[in-house]
């Protein structure tokens, strides 16, 4: 349940990368990170838009999400629309330390459920705080390859933890701070599992499951889709990325004043 590693770590561990992304400039040109977010902000409600939306990826692992994240952020750069991609578990220093403990650290793999679940809330706590409300209450979009429906999901459907502990944890970890909409990119699991044995690299603590664990993660999240439709949109991660892509833009622009009229340059 991880995002990828490359594109989304260089934004968030250099915060000037997010300013180049966005508007073309280095925050190194502003005099400081913080300038550069204020300079965001005042050319944004400068313009009096309304309030750009906290949009999340969910699903498994194979599903496509965090290339459709990576999309999204590609074009909102290219609408001149202000906004940081981030991840979870990670998005700020201590969230990756935890993240590289979930995933690669050699002696996780006697890691008890109880304890992922409290490493995730740990990370998520600290995104939202240190970058998640920052970025909202400066005017930014803000694109996000997980949130607390993977905790949800992972920890309550397939690990089968008690969930109302897990909703407990996700309130206390995350506030007020809830994604004005999530979409689940659904795939099923033997289709997710031959995507991920193309990709060369070194598979994740969470990405060697079996396949009935992935299973129950497909119905955590067709489950939730169903109980919050106003919130979650589902997907069928399986049709080519550009149609998923245009999709994805299209109920965007179709929800959100702030995106109606963007358009790539």
């Amino acid at each position: 349940m991880f995002g990828r590693k490359s594109h989304i770590s260089c934004s968030v561990r250099c915060p000037q990368r997010i300013f180049r992304n966005a508007l073309g400039f280095s925050a190194e040109t502003a005099g400081a990170t913080v300038s550069a977010f204020d300079f965001l902000a005042g050319l944004f409600h400068n313009r009096q838009m309304p309030q750009l939306p906290f949009i999340t990826f969910e699903g498994s692992e194979g599903s496509g999400k965090s290339t459709q994240a990576d999309r999204l952020a590609a074009r909102l750069q290219r609408c001149g629309i202000p906004y940081i991609l981030t991840r979870e578990p990670g998005g700020t220093p201590i969230g990756e330390t935890i993240r590289e403990l979930l995933q690669f650290a050699p002696d996780n793999s006697d890691m008890t459920s109880e304890t992922e679940l409290l490493l995730f809330e740990a990370s998520r706590s600290q995104l939202v705080r240190e970058i998640i409300k920052p970025a909202l209450a400066r005017g930014m979009c803000v694109v996000a390859d997980r949130f607390f429906d993977s905790t949800t999901v992972y920890q309550g459907a397939a690990r089968k933890l008690d969930r109302q502990i897990i909703e407990r944890l996700n309130a206390f970890a995350v506030g007020d701070c809830i994604p004005d909409i999530s979409f689940v990119l659904d795939i099923e699991a033997a289709t997710a599992q031959s995507r991920m044995q193309r990709e060369a690299r070194k598979a994740d603590r969470m990405e060697q499951q079996p396949e009935e664990f992935y299973e129950r993660v497909r119905e955590g999240y067709r489950e939730l889709a169903t109980n919050e439709l106003k919130r979650i949109v589902l997907i069928d991660g399986a049709r080519d990325a550009d149609e998923i892509e245009r999709e994805i833009w299209e109920k965007l622009r179709s929800r959100f004043s702030s995106l109606a009229k963007a358009s790539d340059v």
